[in-house]
């Protein structure tokens, strides 16, 4: 005598899907743009540029004068900022 068809309601086993019978599937995450990229460097490279810029001739350009010992808090902020930017890499 031929067996009836479980229905998948009736069946507790059905519910539960099978791991075996998956097949993994890649997502594409598409990376970092290029634009968020340039930005990233650009910060550290300007605030890298204006500590040497003010460690060399920070005597001689009128608005570092000005701000004296903020001069390192503005090269190491925008290299900071540049730095953080490096956890949105992918």
């Amino acid at each position: 005598m031929p067996k009836s068809k479980i229905t998948s309601s009736t069946s507790p086993i059905a519910s539960t899907p099978n791991t075996a019978d998956r097949t993994p599937v890649k997502i594409n995450t598409g990376g970092t743009p290029m634009w968020y990229k340039i930005l990233m460097f650009g910060f550290m490279l300007l605030g890298l540029t204006w500590l040497v810029v003010n460690y060399l001739a920070g005597g001689h350009i009128p608005l570092m004068m000005e701000l004296g010992a903020w001069n390192y808090l503005v090269g190491f902020g925008l290299f900071i900022v540049g730095l953080l930017m490096t956890m949105g890499w992918r």
